[in-house]
């Protein structure tokens, strides 16, 4: 670094990533460190415009060691995880030379060079939205841009599952598969995308966002206990898992919707099962949770056919998945319906993201809400509604993959201090 002009420099690179949410359920590591699984997993990557981590990093001489803010307050970045992530991408760094600004990086000066990263969510953290997804394939993705690394999404995936298993998953848009892998350093446990946003846009995907709280029991912590206690997780690995894969992977390519939603379906409500087969059982959904599913089986009983697909990570939020607009939007008006918003709550924040929805339900303003009819599957003519159970809704669809923000304007950091903005 001996031909830069100053010591002052930072060089800054900000990037966008999206999150998943897994229709083939991840549950179980066989490594914990290398964070292996014990099945292959397939999901849905989610619209980054409605759901996704930005995150900014920086590089300078004036750094005197690594630093990571997370919406807003400054996090430790010691832990194993992020530091094998550091560590491969420094390993794999290459030189980097800017000419304009007079910046020379050598290869082997990214091993002494510090970073700042900042990130920002702009959905709940850590309430079975799978943030730290998002989040650490941000920080790979964006850092991998930073320091000049060559690796293709696959070889970077690698990189991103050993920060968080379903981070692999982010590294692409549209459908994506995590193929466990057979070697014991990891090597072949990759993401590869199976189609991306554009093959299947039909879809429209609805979440209820039961509860932002951090959960009880970490997915971390929970998979170890199962792995450690739960027989009904060696059978679904072993046996029911790999055929779900190859059906669910006809069903995306052939855009077969009852076989995609009745799979999505029975692969959630497996993994929650094996959850209450591990000792002690662990409880990530709730009353709110059973209900909507209770509501979604009645309507798909009532059709004959699945009309909507429901699926439920490390948490009580209900990811719904319409085949099309027409359909999401009889879903909508059904959970307005039984989950009408406080009477304090403005309908801007009730309902988020591609909000041009609530028009197709005839939905204008709150009160339009309170005049809606039981659905036609309710037996009940005056069925209960919980309102405030829900704490908004996101409409949304699959979406792209990483990109790289290149408007100075939606940096994060500073570019003459390398701080949070």
């Amino acid at each position: 670094m001996a031909r830069e002009r100053s010591e002052k420099w930072v060089l800054t690179v900000t990037a966008r990533t999206p999150t998943n949410i897994a229709v083939i359920k991840y549950w179980g590591k066989r490594d914990e460190e290398l964070i292996l699984p014990v099945n292959d997993s397939i999901s849905v990557t989610l619209d980054p415009n409605h759901l996704s981590t930005t995150t900014s990093v920086a590089v300078s001489p004036a750094f005197d060691h690594d630093r990571m803010w997370l919406n807003g307050k400054e996090v430790s970045l010691s832990g194993g995880r992020f530091q094998n992530c550091l560590r491969e991408l420094r390993s794999r760094a290459s030189d980097f030379e800017d000419e304009e600004k007079g910046i020379k990086i050598l290869k082997k000066d990214w091993q002494k060079l510090h970073v700042h990263v900042v990130s920002y969510n702009n959905f709940p953290t850590a309430a079975g939205l799978a943030s730290s997804a998002a989040g650490l394939a941000c920080l790979v993705f964006s850092l991998a841009k930073l320091m000049n690394v060559k690796e293709n999404h696959s070889m970077l995936s690698a990189i991103a599952r050993q920060g968080s298993g379903s981070a692999c998953r982010s590294l692409y848009g549209g459908f994506v598969k995590w193929i466990m892998g057979k070697e014991d350093n990891g090597s072949d446990s990759i993401a590869v995308q199976l189609a991306d946003e554009k093959h299947w846009d039909d879809l429209v995907i609805i979440i209820a966002v039961v509860s932002s709280r951090q959960k009880e029991t970490s997915s971390t912590s929970g998979m170890r206990e199962s792995v450690e206690t739960s027989v009904l997780l060696k059978y679904r690995a072993q046996e029911v898992v790999p055929k779900r894969i190859l059906q669910m992977e006809e069903a995306i390519k052939n855009r077969e919707f009852s076989a995609f939603a009745r799979l999505t379906c029975a692969d959630s409500n497996q993994f929650h099962a094996v959850c209450l087969d591990t000792s002690p059982p662990i409880f990530y959904m709730n009353d709110t949770s059973h209900r909507i599913i209770s509501c979604i089986e009645k309507w798909n009983h009532q059709e004959g056919a699945p009309q909507v697909a429901y699926t439920f990570d490390a948490g009580p939020n209900a990811v719904m998945i319409s085949p099309n607009r027409k359909v999401a939007t009889q879903l909508l008006q059904r959970l307005l319906f039984y989950f009408p918003p406080p009477s304090d709550t403005e309908l801007s924040s009730y309902v988020v993201g591609d909000t041009a929805i609530l028009k197709d339900a005839g939905i204008i303003e709150t009160k339009d809400i309170e005049v809606l009819g039981p659905p036609l599957e309710s037996k009940d003519k005056n069925p209960a509604r919980f309102r405030g159970d829900v704490s908004y809704f996101i409409c949304t669809k699959p979406g792209e993959g990483p990109i790289v923000l290149n408007d100075e304007a939606q940096s994060l950091i500073n570019p003459e201090t390398g701080l949070p903005k």
